[in-house]
């Protein structure tokens, strides 16, 4: 249950350490760098000289041709169902706006890029039938002229203009077949599904077929770059289809879901989920290379996968020591990991977690290199019009806001997919940015197969009923051609018919196999379901010692700030000396310095968390001169040398808490925090943790260890900064109110009042063979109450996170008639009073974990005051609110005895504004308790 750690070095020679590299691994705003970040290095770029001088020459041309490429866009034709007359003319794209006659004769090198233009001179007329053959074509077009950067513009123009011309040489017969062939076979796909499963939602990819020649594309340019993983987020539409052609999933697994049964072997006690949330994690063959490819699940919030995603590709990223996690001089992020986010337009343009996530692109630590977006343009959200549901020209505009470039295209035309497809790769890998791909298309049947579209989209589906295919318009293009005959697409379709009806035939007899821990999960299982365990978390304090000096050591030269310096770091020196009095922060630097001594690595994330909300942590300092940071507990030079990540984050929940929780399922093996700000702010991210956190293993068997702290604590602040809103993270617990309950929780919640007790609760996040979230109800202002510290004692091998803090008075068993529970800070507002009245009859218990609920260890602690006769549970927050309604029918059913509550009346806001209410009611819930 614990590694053996031995005796190490004692705080006189931590206290002395100087260190000496301090500049190459902790330094965070200089460009040095930190661990998980290396500032981006300039590029080195200049225009030829050549080229300026003919740009100077022809003002008026390139200027002309600049706005081909800045409004070009606005009169391309890439909606395949579109039901409003096209723009057909634009006065910046007009030649006589700049002064040129179409039968001028003009030099375009160095200005336009089209290898179609061999000669070295042309007429206005033909160059302007390029520009528009290349910016305003039927079928492709590009927005980047918003891109400041000249560079990425310059590289833009150049692929762009060349893009039509390497069609035929990039995509060989052979090639366009293959594309061919999931086309066809995806429409197979939704039609046998229709056939056989007319009354399923199965929320088919019928006018997006494309997006297999987008995954196609990328499959292949992936493994020609030695990628190892590529990590997509996608919504439900068209992911079934994707997932049994292309990504090796079989079909048998969907049928067999769809027959009434579970995507989970018998015994797993899975809950299971739609089919359309299906997940893949999968060693793909292509062109004789081996990738992994896993797609998160999602939720029907469905962009919220999206920061799953990118936090599990950085999790990938740093296991694969890709990018700042390298040692590697220069390396980028995404050399080895690859981040794919596919959206839908309704979805992308409405749902603000998208602005959240294209924030946190380039943040340090967060970054994970540039992720490729394709928008899957169903031009429909729901059964709403694409102009109604947002308020900018296209439903990509978003994007604009981190300059990344857009290419929109036709979804009726595959191979331009593929070929766009390929230039954003290109684009992403030259630059690590992030690039969008908005492919037009429809949907055939409505937002499901059992809709009704033309209640509201009459003239839309009137296009969409009359017109073919998407596989069909490409096979008969191919058939045209000669590239494909029709025998061999008749073939095709019926072989792949005949091999879904095998697969139908094969449910009753499939048996799921297991797809959790496996690989780096192998060594977790699953909680146990007969009891709560204890783990000794406990370790010499030897060792602690040398921890706590290292994690306030800083190098020689450093200016620390004075008051830092005096209350920060000599004061926790002292206490770590005197082993007494040992606060939060102290207890919390502990451990995290011992689980990186045990060589685990170790990321706090949130908002302010390297100074904390009440600047109490300071796990950075800063150089009162130069400004840089440095981190002192990647300083430890002895053990296993784990490392910390401190990710200050956007000022955003849902998405940075989605990030953390994608980096939690990919690696057991690495500790990660998420800090609010306060406590209340975590209800900006409920959807995750409605659809992830508390149901994810439930749901989808993915475990996860993360950790969120929430501050709470009624302190006159009103009901902004007062409640984390334990109520509900108790609702959604599974916990048992008529049995006890064992590990086997979904949500594991905890109320410490002791700086050692949060030692133990984060230490035994990863000593224990399970992983479940936990919910750390954090203090406020137990952050410096000399009554809430601990002692040496406290932390050594033995000891334990214990559930249920007993009465450690000298109150005498036998004398106590009144037993008061209570859960955090309130216990030591309640322990004044009583310790000021002199109370003998009293005896107060603390709950330190309300989920799983502690039954056991509470009928052990009532079993000592066999006289007592009034048991009652305190709370500061309202009684519609805090722990009562949770606690109370546990207490009486499982302990047999009836709970008396004493706390604030019902209240439609978690605290009061009003400073004198407020004294009031703490009078109250502090003397009420001793008066029943």
């Amino acid at each position: 249950m614990l590694r053996h750690l031995q005796n190490k070095p004692s705080a006189g020679r931590a206290s002395t350490l100087l260190l000496q590299q301090w500049q190459q691994s902790c330094c965070y705003h200089s460009e040095k760098g930190v661990f998980g970040y290396k500032p981006r290095k300039p590029r080195e770029f200049k225009v030829p000289e050549d080229v300026v001088q003919s740009r100077n020459a022809q003002g008026n041309v390139y200027r002309w041709v600049e706005a081909y490429r800045k409004y070009g866009h606005k009169l391309a034709a890439v909606n395949p169902i579109s039901i409003k007359s096209q723009q057909s003319f634009l006065e910046e794209l007009n030649p006589v706006f700049y002064g040129l006659q179409s039968k001028e004769c003009v030099k375009p090198q160095g200005i336009f890029n089209a290898p179609e233009l061999a000669s070295p001179t042309t007429t206005v007329e033909e160059l302007e039938r390029l520009l528009k053959e290349i910016y305003c074509g039927n079928t492709v077009s590009a927005e980047f002229g918003y891109v400041e950067n000249l560079e990425e513009r310059e590289w833009l123009a150049v692929h762009f203009e060349k893009l039509r011309s390497e069609c035929q040489q990039y995509l060989s017969n052979d090639n366009r077949k293959q594309i061919a062939e999931l086309l066809i076979k995806s429409q197979a796909w939704d039609n046998f599904m229709a056939t056989k499963f007319p009354t399923v939602k199965r929320y088919g990819g019928e006018g997006a077929e494309s997006l297999l020649a987008f995954f196609w594309q990328l499959l292949r340019n992936s493994v020609q770059d030695d990628l190892e993983h590529v990590v997509v987020a996608m919504p439900h539409r068209g992911r079934t289809a994707l997932q049994t052609i292309l990504l090796q999933m079989r079909p048998v697994k969907v049928f067999h879901k769809l027959s009434g049964e579970s995507e989970f072997p018998d015994g797993c006690q899975a809950m299971s989920d739609v089919i359309s949330h299906f997940h893949i994690s999968e060693d793909l063959q292509v062109d004789g290379k081996t990738i992994h490819l896993s797609m998160v699940r999602n939720p029907s919030h469905l962009e919220a996968a999206n920061p799953v995603a990118m936090g599990k590709t950085r999790s990938k990223q740093q296991t694969l020591k890709d990018g700042a996690f390298s040692d590697e001089a220069g390396k980028p992020f995404a050399s080895s990991a690859l981040n794919i986010i596919l959206h839908g337009d309704a979805a992308f343009a409405g749902q603000g977690i998208n602005q959240e996530c294209l924030n946190m692109a380039y943040v340090p630590h967060f970054e994970v290199g540039g992720s490729i977006h394709l928008i899957v343009n169903n031009q429909v959200g729901f059964t709403t019009p694409g102009d109604r549901g947002r308020s900018t020209d296209y439903t990509s505009d978003l994007a604009k806001t981190i300059q990344a470039p857009v290419f929109h295209v036709n979804g009726d035309d595959p191979e331009m997919v593929a070929l766009v497809t390929k230039l954003a790769f290109d684009y992403q890998r030259q630059f690590r940015k992030d690039v969008f791909i908005d492919m037009n298309c429809f949907r055939r049947w409505g937002h499901n197969e059992l809709d009704d579209p033309t209640f509201t989209n009459p003239k839309v589906y009137s296009i969409i009923n009359n017109r073919k295919s998407v596989p069909d318009l490409y096979t008969e293009k191919l058939i045209q051609q000669s590239v494909l005959s029709p025998e061999e697409a008749t073939n095709i379709r019926s072989q792949y018919m005949a091999y879904l009806n095998e697969e139908l035939l094969l449910v009753p007899k499939y048996k799921p196999e297991p797809n959790y821990f496996q690989k780096q999960w192998k060594h977790i299982t699953t909680a146990s379901s007969d009891a709560i365990t204890y783990w000794d978390t406990g370790l010499d304090y030897g060792l602690l010692n040398y921890i706590g000096q290292q994690s306030v050591a800083y190098p020689e030269g450093f200016k620390v700030h004075p008051h830092l310096k005096k209350t920060h770091i000599d004061g926790r020196r002292k206490k770590l000396n005197e082993g007494q009095k040992i606060d939060w922060a102290t207890a919390e630097a502990l451990a995290l310095g011992s689980l990186m001594y045990q060589g685990y690595n170790v990321r706090i994330s949130g908002e302010d968390v390297g100074r904390g909300t009440f600047s109490h942590r300071h796990v950075m300092l800063v150089d009162q001169e130069s400004n840089e940071m440095f981190i002192p507990l990647n300083g430890l030079n002895e053990g296993k040398s784990g490392k910390l990540e401190v990710a200050h984050s956007i000022l955003s929940e849902e998405a940075v808490l989605a990030y953390e929780y994608g980096m939690a399922i990919d690696n057991p093996d690495n500790l990660i925090i998420w800090e609010a700000q306060f406590g209340d702010f975590a209800n900006g991210a409920q959807i995750i943790i409605d659809n992830f956190i508390v149901s994810g293993e439930t749901k989808w068997m993915d475990s996860n260890g993360l950790v969120i702290l929430l501050p709470h604590g009624y302190d006159g602040a009103a009901s902004e900064h007062s409640s984390c809103r334990i109520e509900r993270f108790l609702q959604l617990c599974d916990s048992k109110e008529t049995a006890p309950d064992s590990d086997n929780v979904n949500v594991q919640i905890v109320n410490p009042t002791t700086p050692a007790q949060y030692f133990h609760v984060l230490r035994r996040q990863l000593v224990r063979n399970y992983r479940k979230p936990l919910v750390v109800v954090a203090p406020k202002i137990l952050l410096r109450l000399s009554a809430a510290t601990s002692t040496y004692k406290d932390f050594e091998p033995g000891t334990q996170f214990l559930n249920v803090l007993g009465d450690t008075t000298s109150v005498r068993p036998d004398a106590v008639k009144r037993v008061i529970l209570c859960s955090g800070k309130h216990y030591y507002a309640l322990d004044e009073v009583r310790q000021s009245k002199n109370l003998q009859d009293t005896a107060i218990i603390r709950l330190e974990s309300l989920c799983p609920f502690p039954t056991y260890e509470l009928q052990k602690e009532l079993e000592k005051y066999k006289n007592a006769k009034t048991f009652i549970w305190a709370q500061e927050e309202h009684r519609n609110m805090g722990a009562w309604t949770f606690v109370q029918p546990r207490f009486e059913n499982l302990l047999g005895q009836k709970l008396v509550y004493c706390g604030r009346v019902e209240a439609p806001t978690s605290a009061t504004g009003i400073g004198k209410v407020h004294k009031r009611e703490v009078e109250e819930i502090l003397q009420r308790p001793f008066q029943l």
